[in-house]
C-alpha cells in the first residue's frame, strides 16, 4: 500500500500548518489537537492522549495475536527565532520547527493514512506523537505514564532527518547512535562587597576563571572511542551588572556528554568532585543539579535488521557513515523495554543544519519515511 498524490498533497499542506504554529516542549496542546483531528478519518482504535504531558497514542489492531510495533514521532519545536523565509514560516515570535518534529510527525500520520484503509493482519501497530523531545523529559514521561504499560511494545521505531546526508538516502547502524547527556548547573556563592575594598567580600571570580577551561578538560578519548567522554560550557554569569559592587554569586552551566550511560556516572562524579576542590580553594559554598537527562539512543540488532529490510525492499539507500552522533535523543527511553532502533533520513547534502535559524523540513522525505515504515508494519505484522 502507497500513499497517493492526493495524500502527499494533504500531508504537505498539514505539515506546513504544523510548521506556522510551533509549541516548544511541554506547551505542545494544540499540536496534539491537530494529531488527534487529522487522524479521525483512519479511525484508530483507540487514541491514548495526554501522555507523559501532551503526547498522544493513535492504535490501529487487527484483532488478532501478535507482536505490539510502536511508531515515534515528536511534537515539540524550539525557541529559535526563523529566518527560513518560506511562505508557510512560523507565525509565532521565537518559535519554530528548527528540528523537523513537524516533518517527522506528517510521516507517522501517513502512516495511519495507510492503516486506516488497511489494518495490519495480526498485532497492532501504535502511533506514539511524544512530546518534550528537545528538553529529554518527553520519552520518560511517556512511559512511566500508567496508560503506557496497556500498549507497552515490542518493538519500536523512529526517524530523524539529517542534513548533510543526501537527500532521501538513510543512515542505520547496531549499537549506539546517540550520546548520553545531561545540563549540569554549577552555582558558587560567596559574599558581595563595595567594589573599593573587593577583599572584604568573597567573589567567584577567580573560580569560574578556573572552571570554564577545568571542566572541558575533564573529556576523555575520541569520538571514535566507547570511552569517549565531553564537557561543554555553554553559560556562566557572575553577580550585578553594576560597577559598584564586587560579586558573590555565580553560575556555570555545562553540558555533560558521554557515548555509554555507565560512563557518564563518571563524568558527574568527576565534575562535581571538581567544583568541590575549586569552590574549597576560594571559601565558596557549591551547589549543582541536572537538567536535560538524555539516555543514549541503543540501535537493537534485531529491530535494525527489521528496518534494513525494508530499506533493501523499497530501494532505499542505506549506510553507517555518519553515525553514532554527538547530539542526544530521547528516544533511548524506548529502548530499555523494547527491542528498538532509529534511523536518519538524509535532508540533503547541503540543507541548512538542524536547530539553524534558516531550516525548513524537506516536504520529499514525506513518502519515502512513510514507505519505509509501512513495509516494516509488513514485514512484522502481515
Amino acid at each position: 500500500m502507497t500513499l497517493t498524490n492526493r495524500d502527499v498533497v494533504e500531508l504537505t499542506a498539514w505539515r506546513r500548518k504544523l510548521h506556522q504554529h510551533p509549541e516548544i516542549s511541554n506547551e505542545e496542546e494544540r499540536t496534539a489537537r491537530e494529531v488527534v483531528d487529522f487522524l479521525a478519518d483512519t479511525r484508530p482504535d483507540a487514541v491514548l492522549t495526554g501522555l507523559g504531558g501532551h503526547g498522544v497514542a493513535a492504535i490501529y489492531e487487527s484483532g488478532k495475536p501478535g507482536p505490539t510495533v510502536l511508531f515515534r514521532s515528536e511534537l515539540d519545536a524550539l525557541p529559535i527565532h526563523e529566518l527560513s523565509g518560506a511562505p508557510h514560516s512560523s507565525v509565532v515570535p521565537g518559535k519554530s520547527h528548527m528540528c523537523g518534529h513537524d516533518g517527522h510527525t506528517a510521516i507517522l500520520a501517513a502512516l495511519g493514512r495507510q492503516l486506516g484503509r488497511e489494518r495490519p493482519a495480526q498485532g497492532r501497530v501504535v502511533l506514539m506523537f511524544q512530546p518534550a523531545e528537545e528538553t529529554g523529559n518527553g520519552a520518560a514521561g511517556v512511559v512511566a505514564d500508567p496508560r503506557f504499560g496497556a500498549i507497552a511494545p515490542d518493538f519500536a521505531f523512529s526517524l530523524h532527518n539529517l542534513p548533510g546526508v543526501p537527500l532521501g538516502e538513510v543512515r542505520l547502524k547496531t549499537g549506539v547512535v546517540n550520546c548520553a547527556s545531561r545540563g549540569m548547573r554549577i552555582v558558587l556563592e560567596g559574599k558581595t562587597a563595595h567594589s573599593s575594598m573587593p577583599e572584604t567580600g568573597i567573589s567567584p571570580m577567580m573560580a569560574i576563571s578556573q572552571l570554564m577551561p577545568a571542566l572541558p578538560a575533564l573529556g576523555l578519548g575520541t569520538f571514535a572511542d566507547d570511552e569517549f567522554s565531553m564537557v561543554t560550557v555553554t553559560h556562566a554569569e557572575m553577580g550585578e551588572a553594576v560597577f559598584g559592587i564586587a560579586p558573590g554569586h555565580a553560575e556555570v552551566w555545562a553540558t555533560l556528554r558521554t557515548r555509554r550511560d555507565d560512563r557518564m556516572a563518571n563524568l558527574c562524579a568527576a565534575a562535581e568532585a571538581l567544583v568541590m576542590r575549586i569552590a574549597g580553594q576560594y571559601g565558596l559554598a557549591a551547589r549543582w543539579d541536572y537538567h536535560e537527562i538524555f539516555v543514549a539512543s541503543v540501535n537493537a540488532p534485531e529491530a535494525v535488521e527489521h528496518l534494513r529490510r525494508a530499506l533493501d525492499e523499497e530501494g532505499v539507500s542505506h549506510g553507517e557513515e555518519n553515525l553514532p552522533m554527538r547530539a542526544s535523543e530521547d528516544f533511548g527511553v524506548f529502548g530499555h523495554t523494547a527491542a528498538s532502533a532509529m534511523l536518519f533520513l538524509g535532508a540533503g547534502e547541503r540543507h541548512p543544519a538542524l536547530h539553524n535559524p534558516d531550516y525548513d523540513f524537506p516536504d520529499d522525505l514525506i513518502p519515502i519515511g512513510s514507505k519505509v515504515f509501512m513495509r516494516t508494519v509488513r514485514n512484522l505484522l502481515a
